[in-house]
C-alpha cells in the first residue's frame, strides 16, 4: 500500500445519500468528476473488472459470443425505430463538425439487428446470441446515490435471434438462468419479478432487483403463492361484474366545503343519510400526454377508487411512449366542460375525453363522485349505466396487504435496485431492420428478438449497499480487489514479515493486498482494512514475537491466533 495509489476518507462526502455511495468514495474505490459521472481509481477497478469477468464467463458458459459496438451513433438508427424522439431528453444528442446529428447509446438494439443482417442470411445460421460490456450514457434527470444512478455506466446487454416464438422463449430461458448463475456468484441477493417492458416494447419481461431499503424500485411479493412484480407491473385482481337493475337512480347532492375525499365523505354521510366510506367514492384525476416527436396532446382522465392515489409511475409505465402531466389552471381554463373538484364520468364521452378507469370499476359498482358542478357531487353513479369507461388502466398506487393477483393472499411491499432485466422483444427492432432468414422452402423468416441486460458498474454499489457494516465494506471473495489484506502494523521486522507471508501466499495464487505504510499508525492502518473490506484480514503486530499473527474474518468478525510457520497453509485454506 506504500505505492498503492489510495487515498482514504474519514468523513463521508457531502452530497453522499446512500451507503454504497458514501463507503465507495471514503474507501478510495471511486471519485466524483461530474453529477452523475465518475473515475475508477486502482481498487474500484480491479472490483469492476472482477465483475465484468464473472458476467463474461457466465455469457460465454451460455454459448454467447461477444462483440463490441461503438457508443457514438447517427441519428439515423434511432430514427428508423422511431427511438430518436421517445428517449426524448435522456439521449446525449450532439452534431458532428458538418452538422450530422449524433447520440451517446444507452443501449443498441437497432445497432445488433442491423449487424446480424448484414452477416446472416439462411435459417442455418440461427439461433444466435450476441453480446456487449460497453459504456452507456442516459442524461438523467436527477443523477443521485453515486454509481447506482449515473449518467455513464458500464452495462452488458445481450441479444438473441431466433426463427420462431419458441426458439426465443429458450433464449430467454437460458438468460433467466444464467443471470441467476451470475448473481449468485456475486453475491447478491435478488429477487426475480414480473416487469414493464416501457420504451423497449416486446412482451415477457422480468427484473432481477437486489432487495435494500434505499431502492428506487418497489416491488411487491407473495409470501403465499411465490408471486412478485415491480409496481409498475403489478395486476389488480377485477371483481365480477354485477347486476345493476335495481340500482337507485343517480342522486345530485350539495357538498359545499368539501375539497378533498375525506371531508367529501363525512359531509355525505352526516348530511346525506349516506353510509360510504373514501373506497366508496370514485376520484377522477385529469392528466394531458404528449407523444414524443408530436405535437398533439391528449386530455385523459382517469378514475380510480377515492381512497388510492394515483401512481404515476405506474402510469407513465402504462402510457409509455406516452408522457403524462397533471392539469394545471390554464388547462381547466380551455377545457370549461370539466369542473375542477368536482369532475364526475358522467360528461367525459359527450365531452369527446378518453375515460380509463382502475379495473376494481366493473359494470355495475355504485359511486360516490362529482356531479360536474361546482359545490355538487353524486350519488349511485354506476359504471356500465350512468357511464361507461374506454377502458382499463393500471394506475392506482399498490399498497401492503392488497390482494395477490395469483393467489388471493396479502402482498408486501419493498424496494429494491434493478440489477437485471430480460425482455422478448419480439419483431419489433428486426421488423425495422428487415431482418429475415432464408427458410428450407426458399421463403424468408421474419427472425424475433430477445434483449437482456446486466448493469455491470451499477453492480459495484449494489453489492456495497447489501454488503456492509458500520466499520466499511464487506466484499464478497469472487468480486473483492484481493483475497487478503495483511496489516503490518509498523515496525520494521512486522513490515518485513508482512511482506514474506505476501510472497508467499502470492506464490499460491491468492492476490495479496499489504499495509506496509511506515508512517501511518496501526490504529489508522486497522479502520482502513475494516474499510477497504476484503474478505480476510491478517494481522502482523506484537503477536510476531511469539511466532503468531492474527487471522480475522471480514464477513462473520471471528479473530483467531496463527503460528506464523503454519499462516500460509491455514490463509489458503480459509480462501478456498
Amino acid at each position: 500500500m506504500s505505492s498503492l495509489f489510495l487515498r482514504t476518507l474519514r468523513d463521508d462526502p457531502a452530497d453522499a445519500e446512500v451507503p454504497s455511495h458514501k463507503l465507495l468514495v471514503r474507501a478510495g474505490y471511486v471519485r466524483r468528476v461530474a453529477p452523475g459521472i465518475y473515475s475508477w481509481l486502482p481498487l474500484g477497478k480491479l472490483v469492476l473488472d472482477n465483475i465484468t469477468r464473472i458476467v463474461r464467463e457466465e455469457m460465454n458458459r451460455m454459448g454467447g459470443q461477444e462483440v463490441l459496438f461503438p457508443a457514438l451513433l447517427p441519428r439515423e438508427y434511432y430514427e428508423a425505430t422511431g427511438r430518436w424522439t421517445e428517449y426524448g431528453d435522456t439521449l446525449f444528442r450532439l452534431h458532428d463538425r458538418k452538422g450530422a446529428d449524433y447520440l451517446l447509446g444507452p443501449t443498441h438494439e437497432e445497432l445488433f439487428a442491423d449487424m446480424v443482417k448484414g452477416e446472416y442470411s439462411s435459417y442455418k445460421d440461427y439461433p444466435v446470441i450476441l453480446y456487449q460490456i460497453q459504456t452507456k450514457y442516459r442524461d438523467e434527470a436527477r443523477p443521485r446515490a453515486g454509481i447506482l444512478r449515473g449518467r455513464e455506466f458500464l452495462m452488458k446487454d445481450s441479444y438473441s435471434f431466433d426463427l420462431d416464438d419458441d426458439g426465443l422463449k429458450r433464449s430467454y430461458e437460458q438468460h433467466r438462468e444464467t443471470y441467476i448463475r451470475t448473481f449468485d456468484r456475486l453475491g447478491i441477493n435478488y429477487t426475480i419479478v414480473f416487469a414493464q417492458s416501457g420504451a423497449m416494447g416486446g412482451s415477457a419481461s422480468e427484473e432481477f432487483l437486489a432487495p435494500t431499503p434505499t431502492g428506487e424500485d418497489t416491488f411487491v411479493a407473495c409470501r403465499a403463492c411465490g408471486y412478485a412484480a415491480n409496481a409498475e407491473a403489478v395486476l389488480t385482481p377485477a371483481p365480477a361484474a354485477r347486476s345493476f337493475d335495481d340500482a337507485p337512480g343517480l342522486r345530485v347532492m350539495d357538498t359545499p366545503g368539501t375539497p378533498t375525499i375525506e371531508t367529501l365523505v363525512s359531509y355525505v354521510n352526516e348530511h346525506h343519510g349516506l353510509s360510504v366510506t373514501a373506497a366508496d367514492t370514485l376520484k377522477n384525476v385529469v392528466v394531458k400526454v404528449t407523444t414524443p416527436g408530436s405535437d398533439k396532446v391528449e386530455t385523459l382522465v382517469i378514475g380510480v377508487p377515492g381512497d388510492r392515489e394515483v401512481d404515476f409511475k405506474r402510469l407513465e409505465a402504462a402510457l409509455a411512449p406516452g408522457e403524462p402531466a397533471i392539469f394545471e389552471a390554464a388547462d381547466f381554463a380551455r377545457h370549461p366542460g370539466l369542473v375542477r373538484g368536482y369532475i364526475g364520468p358522467q360528461v367525459l364521452r359527450e365531452l369527446g375525453i378518453r375515460y380509463l378507469v382502475d379495473p376494481r370499476v366493473v359494470t355495475g359498482t355504485s359511486w360516490v363522485t362529482g356531479a360536474n358542478e361546482p359545490g355538487k357531487h353524486a350519488a349511485n353513479v354506476v359504471a356500465g349505466r350512468d357511464f361507461v369507461p374506454d377502458g382499463t388502466i393500471e394506475a392506482a398506487e399498490v399498497r401492503a396487504g392488497d390482494a395477490c393477483p395469483r393467489c388471493g393472499s396479502e402482498l408486501s411491499i419493498d424496494r429494491g435496485i434493478e440489477i437485471g432485466h430480460i425482455f422478448q422483444l419480439g419483431r419489433k427492432y428486426a421488423d425495422v431492420a428487415g431482418l429475415d432468414a432464408l427458410g428450407p422452402d426458399g421463403k424468408p423468416v421474419r427472425v424475433t428478438m430477445g434483449s437482456y441486460g446486466i448493469g455491470v458498474s451499477r453492480a459495484v454499489a449494489v453489492i456495497a449497499e447489501q454488503l456492509h457494516d458500520s466499520l466499511g465494506l464487506v466484499w464478497p471473495r469472487e468480486v473483492a480487489p484481493a483475497d487478503v489484506h495483511i496489516v503490518g502494523t509498523g515496525k520494521e521486522n512486522q513490515v518485513e514479515a508482512a511482506l514474506e507471508l505476501a510472497a508467499e501466499l502470492e506464490s499460491r495464487g491468492l492476490r495479496v493486498l499489504v499495509d506496509d505504510r511506515a508512517q501511518v499508525s496501526p490504529g489508522v492502518k486497522f479502520k482502513d482494512a475494516e474499510l477497504l473490506g476484503l474478505p480476510t484480514i491478517v494481522v502482523v503486530g506484537r503477536g510476531l514475537a511469539q511466532g503468531v499473527v492474527e487471522l480475522r474474518d471480514r464477513v462473520s468478525g471471528a479473530k483467531s491466533e496463527i503460528p506464523l510457520a503454519e499462516a500460509a497453509d491455514r490463509i489458503a485454506a480459509a480462501t478456498t
